[in-house]
């Protein structure tokens, strides 16, 4: 008898760990309507404490890429997720661009088996939306690697390692030596200031730049990663107080004035491979309504996601060390 409790206590164990909802999450939600071929190809990321759950929620659509972070919850004895207030790009768009969305919330229920862990659901439209964005089913597998990495070997990883059009391209200018964002990939390699029109923003960003100068860089975490090309998101991880950033890569300022959501801020930035270590900071240009001012970044270098949460100040700077693994 003294050796069955043993047994039976590992027996357990190992069920209720095999029924935790924190993992990664891929699958395709189809829209429910006969006829109609259309699908998203999607991503959950997510970690479970009790009966609350929290993470990323993103998907292809088109020739977008749209992520959130979500917060939910998790019904221990059913095994049923629910997460509110997913928008989700209405499926007849013709442009992805200005596109109408169609608030949603998902519901999904955790399934075991020998073969396979998976998650099924739904997004449900909202009800003002009736008549106009029909439910999606989506049906998710666990990723069964032990350090998730975010779309890793799939179809949608492929295209997830391509600035999108409504990325922030991060990269060096052929005609200056300095490091400027740009609104989509079709304006890479061109300068940031071509004309007299632009003598404002360039003002502005000096006078970021100064400020940023004057306050002091908190290390929040160093990684290692194994690109020289990386994909960014920035959320707001707390309440959205209208928390407003800019991002400096080697002190030069690559974006500014991007206010946090639960939307992501998508960057693709180009490390420069002449430098040990490549250094982010996030500058806080406000604290919102409720201090600091607070972010979840996710860095993706294709092969490995990390998360990073940052607090800065309107005296200090979050920052985030990058070195390149060496081959």
């Amino acid at each position: 008898m003294k050796k069955i409790f043993p047994i039976l206590f590992l027996l357990v164990y190992k069920i209720s760990l095999a029924q935790t909802a924190t993992g990664s999450w891929f699958g395709q939600a189809d829209v429910e309507v006969a006829g109609i071929h259309n699908n998203y190809l999607t991503e959950l990321i997510i970690k479970q404490k009790g009966d609350e759950i929290e993470g990323t929620l993103g998907y292809y659509f088109k020739d977008t890429y749209q992520s959130f972070f979500v917060h939910g919850t998790y019904n221990v004895r059913t095994k049923e997720i629910s997460i509110p207030n997913v928008p989700i790009i209405f499926y007849k768009t013709n442009s992805t661009v200005n596109s109408i969305e169609c608030n949603t919330n998902f519901k999904g229920i955790l399934f075991i088996s020998k073969v396979k862990t998976g998650l099924n659901g739904h997004f449900y439209h909202d009800g003002k939306y009736k008549y106009l964005c029909p439910d999606l089913r989506v049906n998710y597998v666990l990723n069964n690697d032990p350090q998730p990495d975010s779309l890793q070997n799939t179809a949608v990883g492929k295209k997830i390692w391509q600035p999108q059009p409504d990325d922030y391209v991060v990269t060096k200018t052929e005609t200056k030596k300095e490091i400027v964002a740009l609104p989509d990939s079709t304006k890479i390699n061109k300068p940031a200031f071509t004309s007299e029109e632009d003598t404002h923003a360039k003002d502005d960003s000096i006078k970021i730049a100064a400020s940023f100068e004057k306050r002091k860089s908190i290390l929040s975490k160093e990684i290692i990663v194994e690109s020289d090309s990386l994909r960014i998101n920035f959320y707001d991880n707390g309440d959205i107080d209208g928390d407003s950033i800019s991002v400096f890569l080697n002190k030069q300022l690559v974006l500014s004035h991007q206010g946090l959501t639960a939307r992501a801020i998508n960057m693709f930035m180009v490390l420069d491979s002449t430098k040990d270590v490549n250094v982010i900071d996030m500058f806080a240009e406000n604290l919102g309504t409720i201090p600091p001012n607070t972010a979840l970044m996710v860095i993706n270098d294709g092969k490995n996601r990390f998360e990073v949460y940052m607090s800065s100040s309107l005296t200090q700077n979050a920052m985030v060390r990058i070195r390149k693994k060496k081959k």
